[in-house]
């Protein structure tokens, strides 16, 4: 008897790469999903239409189905953990970053933002009461009572659970293309970009193919998996300024970088995934240490490979109309022009920028001082 997998959702960036992978590990593969995108390379996957999102449209397809292996990457985390209980030996289930409580308002958190690598485990910090809670703390709360709800069945035996935190996820066919903003650029003949801060905040970001790769590392070693939360992302963590000129390299082009305050800049704050210049970088060596997980793609390759499939396959008008960046250069040049204007008294009234000495002695000669009397 052939081994099964669901696979709820499918149709977005990570799909194709979970299907084929766990149909290269010899599974009978069916997807679940609403019906609204059907991709020419999932056409010899059984397919089941419904809303994940809703217990009993849920409950009338998957009637007298059972699945060795349930990956849950799309709809309600809860209501896909239910419908799915006693119905599956192992479920690995998709969750996100902003299960943190400083994800969206790091000035919540003291000391401001997450730490550095966080570790899964820092999702446990910082928390509010319900009544005293603001509202990115309120759904960071959400996605956490998800995740436990999870994990409750999971010690009922109602199948042996892991979940994955992922980050921003890029690729073809994201339904937010954040890499266009850098894209349409170029092809626009653009030669700047706006980013606040010089573009050197860090957020956690990850591949397709390499979020995929995650979730399939828990399908081949469930064992390890089973319990357990993981961070997702990739190896090697860019700046936004790295991301900008990665993949405006890719697209064939350059842009200068133009730093304003992240207060001032405008217009630039919209290729920020939150409201916010604070780093979003969490730790991911936990799935390299209990999975054995392999990155299958650098990130800079596949920055490179997402850039290149939109310059091939612009986003249509809906995809594009849900990036907040809104592609104005009118209001972009007007913003660095008054900054500049703004500011130029106070950079022709100070001094030089001094550098600091090396603090230790470097004498010329045994026994006696060094040129700086040290």
């Amino acid at each position: 008897m052939s081994r099964t997998a669901l696979l709820v959702g499918g149709s977005g960036p990570t799909g194709p790469h979970v299907a084929h992978g766990l149909a290269e590990r010899g599974y009978d593969v069916t997807l679940l999903h609403r019906g609204t995108h059907e991709l020419p390379e999932l056409e010899r996957f059984e397919h089941l239409h419904a809303d994940p999102h809703f217990r009993e449209p849920l409950d009338d397809v998957l009637d007298g189905r059972e699945f060795h292996v349930v990956v849950a990457s799309y709809g309600r985390l809860r209501v896909v953990a239910d419908a799915v209980a006693g119905r599956c030996g192992q479920l690995v289930a998709v969750s996100g970053l902003p299960v943190y409580a400083g994800y969206h308002e790091p000035g919540r958190l003291v000391p401001r933002g997450l730490p550095v690598l966080a570790r899964e485990e820092a999702a446990d910090a910082g928390r509010a009461t319900p009544e005293q809670e603001s509202g990115g703390e309120g759904f960071a709360r959400k996605v956490r009572t998800g995740e436990k709800h999870v994990f409750d069945l999971h010690s009922h035996g109602a199948f042996a659970a892991s979940v994955f935190r992922f980050p921003s996820i890029y690729g073809p066919r994201q339904v937010y293309p954040r890499e266009w903003s850098v894209v349409r650029r170029v092809l626009d003949g653009r030669d700047r970009i706006l980013l606040p801060d010089g573009g050197l905040t860090i957020t956690t970001r990850c591949a397709a193919a390499n979020a995929a790769a995650y979730l399939l590392a828990a399908v081949d070693r469930p064992d390890e998996a089973a319990g357990q939360i993981f961070n997702v992302g990739d190896r090697d963590q860019l700046t936004v300024r790295q991301w900008v000129e990665v993949a405006a390299t890719a697209a064939g082009g350059w842009l200068d970088v133009v730093s304003l305050p992240f207060d001032l800049a405008g217009p630039g704050r919209a290729l920020f995934p939150v409201s916010h210049d604070d780093h979003l970088l969490v730790d991911t060596y936990k799935a390299v240490e209990l999975l054995g997980y392999v990155e299958p793609v650098p990130a800079v390759e596949a920055i490179a490979e997402a850039v290149r499939w939109y310059v091939e396959h612009p986003p249509d008008e809906h995809a594009a109309g849900a990036l907040l960046d809104r592609f104005d250069y009118v209001e972009e040049d007007r913003v660095v022009d008054a900054f500049r204007r703004a500011t130029a008294g106070l950079l022709g009234e100070q001094a030089p920028a001094e550098v600091a000495a090396h603090p230790y002695a470097h004498p010329t000669v045994a026994g006696q001082r060094d040129h700086r009397g040290r």
